[in-house]
């Protein structure tokens, strides 16, 4: 999920302009530190985006290309083949894998896609592609891990995640350096819980759904219209997130399917219109990527701006879909690894790239116009291809965005409320004031902007990257020794034996 300041004809307030000039020279150092740049001869680029890809080939080239070799695997393991409902943990392999999706399909697989095919031309869609299939890989390895090195407590709640398997790589460093990696960690998961992915994502809400309702004109239009919406947004996030991850997995296990059925259809829609245009936007795409006209930087440019938007939108090195992962029934740790490598399949491989040919295909005037230069918003894009199929569409894609954002809400709010149980205890009460005060966070998200206080939870989350990386790398032999005994004994037959060697309780950290 990217963070995109979305433009607004709402006024900013006195308290968003106090904020804004106090936390402006915070959170534009902060940023300049994480997403130092890298310049490859006329481009630059967030080091933080090489970190991910270089992250994502070599476990790749490390596990054998599992991504390819075990996808029927995967989509065995995820249609319950061979689950059983003793199984340890608290949801279901599909509701597992859809409460990770919540957290990353939204705006950045649109406006993101958007402002990549402006910026990098048709042939940044095959350099996204490409980046999110070396993802999966990533993806199979952080939540193999989640898994693994969980906890379930006395009441059947799991805690898992790289708040688990982070101090177990790290154990080689000294308990203080581990202790601080673990828990910057979990203060930046935290921020971004509750400001990128509680206030942004209510403030997005708000703005489509004001936008599809009128703008200033219709009867969100007027001063107290925030407030209202976002006591009443809060009151539905409350009804989801106080029963926890089962409550948010019945959510999406529901509306995630029905969100991407629903783009994708429409998708569809606009290329089935165009459908004659098809055969040369794929050619575009393809020449776009090793012959590009007139984009900044050349191949290593385009290639750089696929990679980018790709790493963003489904946060494969981020840690994060691991805490969802994390809750899975499973006894078998590796096999939530080869249910989370479709993530990036579906996330970009899929959704990003319907939503690529969608706009390429459409051809508006908007897309012609803003060809190289990026200037016009990435959702405006997207809602004008759709608009090739009636006038009227695009009100159904703002109820979309909507939907969208309110989904990786909720789940950024579970993998907040872990963080905040990492750092301030699992008590009752401790957990129910953090769901209050996200609560509270949501209601000021529909009424403030504070766009440098967003920029700065946007760092916070790639500062995750740097550090969960690099447990991987010290992980990875034991996610490989999973991986040999989950295949040998699938193609023995014997992967729901109860005798079986790993068909044990999760493992705990020593």
């Amino acid at each position: 999920m990217d963070i995109l300041l979305l433009a607004s004809d709402a006024p900013t307030s006195p308290v968003d302009d106090a904020i804004n000039s106090w936390f402006t020279p915070i959170a534009t150092w902060f940023s300049s530190v994480i997403f130092v740049p890298v310049t490859i001869g006329e481009i630059s680029f967030p080091f933080v985006v090489f970190w991910l890809i270089l992250g994502a080939l070599i476990f790749t080239l490390y596990f054998g290309f599992i991504q390819f070799r075990g996808f029927k695997v995967s989509l065995d393991v995820v249609r319950g083949k061979y689950s059983k409902p003793t199984d340890p943990g608290e949801i279901t392999h599909f509701q597992a894998l859809a409460s990770a999706l919540s957290g990353t399909v939204g705006l950045g697989n649109i406006a993101g896609v958007g402002v990549a095919v402006a910026l990098g031309g048709p042939g940044a869609t095959f350099w996204m592609i490409i980046a999110g299939l070396l993802g999966m890989c990533t993806k199979f390895v952080e939540c193999t891990l989640g898994v693994k090195y969980r906890e379930i407590d006395e009441n059947g709640v799991v805690h898992g995640g790289p708040f688990k398997y982070l101090p177990v790589a790290f154990r080689r460093f000294s308990k203080p350096v581990a202790a601080i990696l673990t828990g910057l960690f979990a203060v930046a998961i935290l921020i971004f819980g509750v400001v990128g992915g509680g206030m942004f994502q209510a403030n997005q809400t708000f703005a489509q759904v004001r936008t599809a309702t009128g703008g200033a004109d219709g009867f969100l239009g007027g001063a107290w219209a925030g407030l209202i919406f976002g006591i009443f947004f809060a009151l539905l996030v409350g009804l989801v997130i106080l029963g926890g991850i089962r409550s948010i997995a019945k959510v999406t296990d529901k509306l995630v399917p029905a969100m991407a059925i629903f783009y994708v259809v429409s998708c569809l829609l606009v290329l089935g219109i165009n459908f004659q245009q098809i055969p040369m936007a794929i050619g575009e795409i393809f020449e776009g990527a090793f012959n590009p006209q007139g984009i900044a930087g050349g191949i290593v440019g385009v290639m750089i701006i696929g990679f980018q938007r790709s790493a963003f939108s489904n946060e494969a090195g981020i840690g994060s879909a691991a805490i969802a992962h994390s809750a899975v029934k499973t006894r078998r740790p590796i096999s939530e690894g080869f249910v989370a490598l479709l993530e990036p399949f579906i996330d970009t491989v899929v959704i990003c790239t319907m939503t690529a040919l969608t706009i390429i295909v459409a051809n508006q005037p908007s897309y012609r116009e803003d060809l190289g230069e990026g200037e016009i918003g990435g959702v405006a894009l997207a809602s004008d291809a759709f608009s090739t199929v009636a006038s009227w569409y695009p009100a159904l894609l703002a109820v979309a965005v909507a939907l969208f954002a309110f989904s990786t809400l909720i789940t950024w709010t579970y993998y907040g409320e872990r963080a905040w149980s990492y750092l301030f205890g699992r008590g009752r009460a401790t957990i129910m004031a953090f769901r209050v005060l996200v609560c509270v966070f949501v209601v000021i998200g529909c009424v403030a902007s504070f766009s440098k206080v967003v920029e700065f939870a946007d760092a916070a989350l790639f500062m995750c990257a740097f550090i969960n990386i690099l447990g991987l790398y010290l992980l990875m032999p034991v996610v490989k020794k999973e991986m040999k005994k989950y295949l040998a004994d699938r193609k023995a037959g014997t992967l729901t034996d109860p005798d079986t060697k790993d068909a044990v309780p999760v493992e705990q950290p020593a």
